[in-house]
């Protein structure tokens, strides 16, 4: 689907002159998501059937050429901060309805770019305010189902992080020896080995069990231990099976199953395979089922919020006072901006939360997420399997990123995880 590309030019001074120097720019793209929360910022759409089925930008673009570009340029902005406020001003709605977020994301940080490049830094140093690093555990999506794929499996998610690495570097290594194992063991019990959205297998299985145990097994093949070298990360993606209040199966069995009912899965599952993580465990209007899953789960598995937080810090707030949850996941477009990105990111880390950095199901060649990743220790990230261009991007951006900082930087590992 098309999305919104912004290129912004700083004029900084030139060092020991007083003249200017032009053309300092900064780039970025902004992804899009298939499977999306109900409270995300507004992605602005043409809606014009004869146009990409409706899905064009042209709107958004042309709120970035006409609108943000004319009342910005020559403008002086001292931070990003700054920045970023005067771009929620000029839009002046709560959820970025009127500019669309994905013309003000990319906006917002293709000037965190040019800022960068203007100070002579990576990204990663921009975005860092503890001077310290830390390299992620990379959670690979390996089998892709709910809305991300064409099959019959319910959950959306089915992710390997290979933690018990000494590096970022070997952790990909184990990774993508796990996935080529997967691949042939889908393919001599004669299932598909076509990728999802997201570059997972997409298979049609018995169940969704069958999907971690054909995950277990492949760890095995590649040479690993499950749960010692190689653990699995879930998301459901449940806010797409909610439906009048009970969780709808809508791609196996049409089952209909409460809270409750759903929660004891979870605790079957956890306790017989090794989960560490357990993203959107419950739907984004399931308030009470959330807070069910966290009384019995939050000291067996880190639980991620997603749909339900949207990357919001006011709704994160809410959350952090009902006792939801104890880790929220951080995707960009769900809010808008850099800056208010990096307050959610601030406010979890005060609340004691876990932050998963995350990118969307319609992807671009952007790597903005590997370096807030890096900026902000967040110790793990899910970025796709271990295939198509623009998930490994990120992967290859991250690799840059360890062979720049060398022995500056640690890699994660299993301390990244809650209840590790």
């Amino acid at each position: 689907n098309p999305t919104v590309e912004a290129e912004v030019t700083i004029e900084a001074p030139l060092k020991g002159s007083k003249k200017m120097v032009r053309n300092i720019k900064g780039r970025s793209i902004v992804p899009s998501g298939a499977s999306t929360g109900e409270r995300e910022a507004v992605e602005l759409r043409d809606n014009d059937p004869k146009r990409y089925g409706g899905k064009g930008v042209t709107m958004a673009v042309n709120n970035v050429n006409k609108i943000i570009a004319k009342q910005f340029t020559g403008k002086i902005f001292a931070t990003q901060q700054a920045m970023d406020n005067a771009l929620i001003t000029l839009d002046g709605t709560p959820n970025k309805a009127k500019l669309g977020a994905n013309a003000i994301l990319a906006v917002s940080m293709a000037y965190a770019r040019a800022m960068a490049t203007t100070l002579e830094m990576p990204l990663y140093r921009f975005l860092n305010t503890s001077g310290k690093f830390t390299m992620p555990v990379p959670c690979m999506n390996v089998i892709n189902g709910g809305k991300h794929a064409d099959n019959n499996v319910d959950f959306q998610e089915f992710m390997i992080a290979p933690h018990n690495a000494t590096s970022f570097k070997e952790s990909i290594r184990m990774g993508e020896e796990t996935f080529h194992a997967l691949k042939s063991i889908l393919n001599k019990k004669g299932y598909s080995t076509g990728v999802g959205d997201e570059g997972g297998f997409a298979p049609n299985l018995k169940s969704n069990e069958e999907a971690v145990e054909i995950i277990l097994e492949a760890i095995q093949k590649a040479g690993y231990t499950p749960g010692k070298d190689i653990s699995i990360c879930i998301d459901p993606a449940t806010s797409e099976m909610w439906e009048d209040g009970q969780y709808v199966f809508f791609k196996s069995t049409k089952q209909k199953m409460s809270s409750e009912g759903l929660l004891k899965i979870w605790e079957s599952w956890i306790n017989q395979y090794p989960i560490i993580l357990l993203e959107d465990g419950m739907a984004e209007n399931d308030w009470e089922g959330w807070k069910l899953l966290t009384a019995q789960l939050k000291n067996k598995v880190e639980l991620t919020g997603d749909d339900i937080f949207c990357t919001n810090p006011s709704i994160l707030q809410r959350g952090i006072d009902a006792g939801i949850a104890n880790s929220v996941l951080i995707k960009l477009n769900q809010i808008g901006t850099v800056t208010e990105t990096i307050e959610t990111i601030d406010m979890a880390y005060k609340n004691k939360y876990n932050c998963f950095i995350s990118h969307r199901s319609g992807e671009t060649e952007d790597t903005t997420i590997a370096d807030l990743t890096v900026a902000i220790n967040a110790g793990h990230l899910k970025t796709g399997s271990g295939c198509r261009g623009e998930r490994i991007a990120k992967f290859n951006q991250l690799l840059r990123i360890e062979d720049e900082l060398g022995k500056a930087v640690k890699f994660a590992g299993i301390k990244a995880f809650k209840n590790k």
